[in-house]
């Protein structure tokens, strides 16, 4: 695959993510808007726990139809309006995952579009 991860040892090594993600050869580049807590029926997941399960099963169904899958994120932006929900986050996305990892940026905000919104992660993929 064309993408390629980079921890680089002069910066302290990451967590669940890596620093860089380097795409030599992409044939596809996939952009993903923000992915909240909706269900495909329209109905917002109560709690915040329940939104970062919905926003990632969106994220994986949209990877899904076009034929890729966590593998191929470089990038995850993840929006989060309570710190509280930061370990959540990181444990479901982790699971979610598995040893795929991406770029990644992680902000606490003070809403979203819609206040029930908790969580909402945008991303990129490419293969």
């Amino acid at each position: 695959m064309p993408i390629e991860t980079s921890n680089p040892p002069a910066v302290h090594t990451p967590g669940a993510y890596a620093h860089a993600v380097l795409v030599t050869a992409p044939k596809r580049r996939l952009v993903i808007s923000g992915q909240v807590g909706t269900a495909p029926d329209g109905t917002t997941r109560e709690g915040g726990e329940a939104q970062i399960d919905q926003a990632l099963a969106n994220l994986g169904a949209i990877l899904a139809a076009h034929g890729m899958g966590p593998a191929n994120l470089v990038k995850m932006t993840v929006f989060l309006t309570d710190p509280a929900l930061i370990p959540a986050w990181r444990a479901k996305r982790g699971a979610w995952q598995g040893e795929a990892r991406s770029a990644s940026t992680l902000l606490v905000v003070a809403g979203l579009a819609d206040p029930r919104f908790l969580v909402e992660v945008e991303a990129e993929a490419a293969e």
